[in-house]
C-alpha cells in the first residue's frame, strides 16, 4: 500500500507572522505526531521557504517549492528561480504544472516536461499536476486532456526518472470553487492516470506510483476520497491555511493508513 501524501500549498498567501502563528499551532495540535503514518509537505510561496524551512528544522514534514524556471541555470533570468536554488534551502518536492501556472502563464505541456526533468536532475521530486476545465468536461474531453499531459511528461522521461515524479490531479472547475468532485469520480479519473503511465512504464511500475488529488478537499470530505483506490494523498489548497482544516484532512489520512 503507497503510504499517503498530504500537500499544503499556500499558493500567494502568507505573512512572517502568520506563517509563524499557523506552523506553530500545527506542531502544537498534533501535526508532528502524524509522520510516521502520513507523509506532509508545506509548499509556501518562494520569498518564505527559509522562513519555514527553520520553522520546521526537527521535523519529519517536508518543504516544496511552488515553482522553477524550467532547465535554466544560473545567469541572465530576472525574477527566475532554478532547481539548484530550492536545493539550497533544503526542499524536497517542487509543484509543476499547476492549472494556474497553465493558465496564468501560458505554461504549455512540454515546458511542464522540461521543468519535471530540471526537478529530477537536481535531486528534487518533481509534483506534476494535471486536469481538465469545467468546459473541456462538458465537451468530453477529459480522457484527451488528461492523455496530452500525462504523456507529454512520461514519455520525456525513462522509466527510473518516472518512478520518482508524484502526480496530482486537478480538476479544475474544483478549485476554489466549493465544488469536488465525487470519491467515485475521482477515482474514475485516479485510475486512468495510472493506466495512462501503465502504458509507459508497466502496471507494476505504475502502481507504485502516488497520484494525489486536488479539487477544494476538506476535512469533511477527506474521509471519502482518501478511501479510494488510486487516491494517495491530497493537494490542499485554501484549507491549508487553516491550522484546524488542514489538520482534519491529515488525520483523515492517517485513519485511512490506520485501516489499511
Amino acid at each position: 500500500m503507497r503510504k499517503l501524501l498530504v500537500a499544503a500549498n499556500w499558493k500567494m498567501n502568507g505573512r512572517l507572522e502568520q506563517n509563524r502563528a499557523l506552523l506553530q499551532s500545527l506542531k502544537n495540535n498534533g501535526l508532528l505526531e502524524l509522520n510516521h503514518e502520513v507523509d506532509v509537505l508545506i509548499i509556501p510561496p518562494a520569498c518564505y521557504l527559509s522562513q519555514v524551512s527553520q520553522e520546521l528544522v526537527g521535523t519529519q514534514v517536508k518543504l516544496g517549492a511552488q515553482n522553477i524556471c524550467s532547465w535554466l541555470q544560473d545567469g541572465a533570468f530576472t525574477g527566475e528561480m532554478n532547481a539548484q536554488m530550492m536545493v539550497d534551502l533544503n526542499v524536497s518536492h517542487v509543484l509543476v504544472g499547476h492549472s494556474e501556472r497553465r493558465a496564468f502563464c501560458a505554461e504549455s505541456d512540454e515546458l511542464v516536461a522540461e521543468k519535471t526533468k530540471a526537478c529530477l536532475v537536481s535531486g528534487l521530486v518533481p509534483l506534476v499536476c494535471v486536469g481538465e476545465t469545467l468546459d473541456e468536461r462538458e465537451q468530453g474531453l477529459l480522457q484527451a486532456v488528461l492523455s496530452r499531459q500525462v504523456l507529454t511528461v512520461a514519455k520525456s522521461l525513462d522509466e527510473e526518472a518516472l518512478s520518482k515524479v508524484v502526480w496530482a490531479y486537478e480538476p479544475v472547475w474544483a478549485i476554489g470553487t466549493g465544488l469536488t468532485a465525487t470519491p467515485e469520480q475521482a477515482q474514475e479519473v485516479h485510475a486512468f492516470i495510472r493506466s495512462l503511465l501503465a502504458t509507459v512504464m508497466g502496471q507494476v511500475a505504475a502502481d507504485k506510483l502516488h497520484i494525489l488529488y486536488g479539487g477544494s478537499v476538506k476535512a469533511n470530505n477527506a474521509v471519502e476520497l482518501f478511501a479510494q483506490k488510486d487516491i494517495d494523498g491530497g493537494l490542499i489548497g485554501g484549507a491549508s491555511l487553516s491550522a484546524s482544516d488542514f489538520l482534519g484532512i491529515c488525520n483523515a489520512a492517517k485513519k485511512r493508513e490506520q485501516v489499511s
